[in-house]
């Protein structure tokens, strides 16, 4: 019997590979597509499909509820920018059922605005209609990195030298809940991944070191909630890289979503990029040698 797994699809292209992968294994899709966000290609993969404001959230579960879906998962970046909007309130005029899970953040204050706090109560208020949030990973596993290079040429010495530096670095800003990546040269930091995402943090390292040839660094946080916020590279990442200057990407293996492996490779290959999969166990014990 199929299974009927609602979908909350953001920025990017992995609201699209899930519910294409979903829908390829036989189950039914009924997707909330985010307005200035999702991608218009859902409406044709899904077997329902619904636009939806971020703040006006009434009518995700009133979908979901009309759709009788009690699972469901989030995939795609939500720009939280928009947060940072003047006159934010006025010009997205949340409903109540969206302010009565985080008029705390929002408007009191009390809370912070931190990415974990406010996807953690984005799981609360679907939680509370009846509707329980999976990762996407653990619906669509096999998009989880594997151990191991994504392309044909290692890091070398210098480079290795790097990614152990950025992943450290990567880690206790995980940690504080700041951004999951960062470049560094020599063992210096370049750039530091924050609200802007990513690839701006690439385009950053790229301005402030001209002579390129830096490291990127992605992890996932510490205490990683893998249903929301898995850090995730796609063939865009690389095209930044390359246009940015860097020569190498290091991410965490099975914590990290890769997009469209094929194409990172080829693309890797063609430009003599080291692209590399890594477990958190392999760092530290090459921290402690």
């Amino acid at each position: 019997m199929a299974r009927r797994i609602g979908l909350i699809a953001g920025w990017g292209e992995l609201p699209v590979v899930v519910a294409r992968t979903l829908r390829d294994q036989g189950d039914q899709v009924y997707c909330i597509g985010l307005i200035g966000h999702a991608d218009r290609r859902l409406a044709e993969i899904c077997t329902a499909f619904q636009w939806g404001a971020v703040s006006r959230t009434r009518s995700h579960m009133q979908f979901f509820r009309s759709h009788q879906v009690n699972e469901a998962t989030m995939a795609g970046k939500v720009f939280k920018s928009i947060l940072m909007q003047k006159n934010f309130m006025f010009r997205h005029f949340p409903d109540y059922t969206f302010m009565r899970f985080f008029f705390p953040s929002l408007l009191l204050r009390k809370k912070d605005r931190k990415d974990d706090t406010l996807l953690l109560a984005a799981v609360r208020m679907y939680e509370a209609h009846g509707v329980q949030l999976r990762p996407a990973t653990e619906l669509v596993p096999e998009i989880l990195a594997k151990p191991g290079l994504l392309a044909r040429r290692q890091p070398n010495s210098r480079e290795w030298s790097d990614i152990q530096f950025g992943w450290e670095l990567a880690k206790q800003m995980g940690g504080l809940d700041i951004g999951q990546s960062v470049a560094v040269k020599d063992r210096a930091a370049v750039s530091i991944e924050a609200i802007e995402g990513t690839d701006e943090c690439i385009r950053r390292a790229g301005s402030l070191c001209p002579a390129g040839g830096f490291t990127v660094v992605k992890v996932a946080k510490p205490r990683q909630d893998m249903r929301f916020d898995v850090p995730t590279i796609g063939l865009g990442t690389l095209k930044a890289l390359r246009a940015a200057g860097g020569r190498v990407l290091a991410i965490e293996a099975e914590r990290t979503i890769v997009l469209n492996a094929r194409e990172i490779n080829e693309f890797a290959d063609r430009y003599g990029l080291a692209v590399v999969a890594l477990r958190g166990a392999e760092m530290l014990s090459a921290a402690a040698a």
